[in-house]
């Protein structure tokens, strides 16, 4: 029963990342009649939209928009890339530049969370493996629940991002990134079903986060009975 539960969770956990790769994989092949590379298209958007000071870089540490520098990041395969996968993961990173410019909310307070999840990940890290030490020597289970209920309330922070994240996503790809494809013709219409794919993998990427964010604080949670 504990192996299948096991079983279960990572299943979970997992599913959402490996769908995510096989969409952006199915839909990653060169398409030599698109008129330019996913960071082309990244640039010729944010001039369109008058943010010609926002950068586009490639980068390996993942497709993002940095509000900090003001830059679309994009992989090698989307920055270079002539594919759909290329254009629309283009597409919904300049979405976040626009929702930063436009000074939307909840980008903002999605970005505040992350800043301050970075210290309360750090946070919580300390806590859990002070828990054991600080048992072995004060040898106080309240003092124990006490840590471990401190390194708890720390992991949810990591939920509460999670969650916050999602809606910033999805605006980003169904409300922003889809439109400006479709009204600016910038894909063949038979072509925007595959986009819409492609999008909707990059709205749900944090979703395996947010799933291995609650599997972690329920782990430690359960330390608390």
């Amino acid at each position: 029963m504990v192996a299948l539960l096991a079983m279960a969770v990572l299943a979970v956990v997992l599913l959402p990342q490996l769908w995510v790769r096989f969409t952006l994989d199915k839909h990653a092949a060169e398409r030599p009649d698109l008129p330019g590379t996913g960071g082309e298209l990244a640039r010729h958007l944010l001039n369109r939209f008058d943010l010609p000071n926002v950068k586009v870089e490639m980068t390996d540490k993942g497709d993002h928009y940095d509000p900090k520098d003001k830059a679309v990041r994009l992989l090698k395969a989307h920055h270079d890339g002539k594919s759909l996968s290329a254009v629309a993961v283009a597409t919904h990173e300049v979405a976040h530049a626009l929702q930063d410019a436009r000074g939307e909310r909840m980008l903002a307070l999605r970005q505040r969370l992350a800043e301050f999840a970075m210290w309360t990940d750090r946070g919580a890290g300390v806590f859990f493996i002070a828990a054991p030490v600080l048992a072995a020597l004060v040898r106080s289970p309240a003092a124990l629940i006490g840590v471990i209920g401190i390194g708890v309330a720390l992991l949810a922070v990591r939920v509460i991002v999670t969650l916050v994240t999602l809606p910033v996503e999805v605006d980003a790809s169904f409300s922003k990134a889809l439109p400006i494809l479709k009204d600016g013709s910038y894909l063949d219409e038979r072509d925007l079903p595959a986009a819409r794919s492609v999008l909707r993998a990059a709205a749900f990427t944090y979703v395996a986060g947010a799933l291995i964010s609650l599997v972690n604080l329920r782990r430690w949670a359960r330390l608390l009975r």
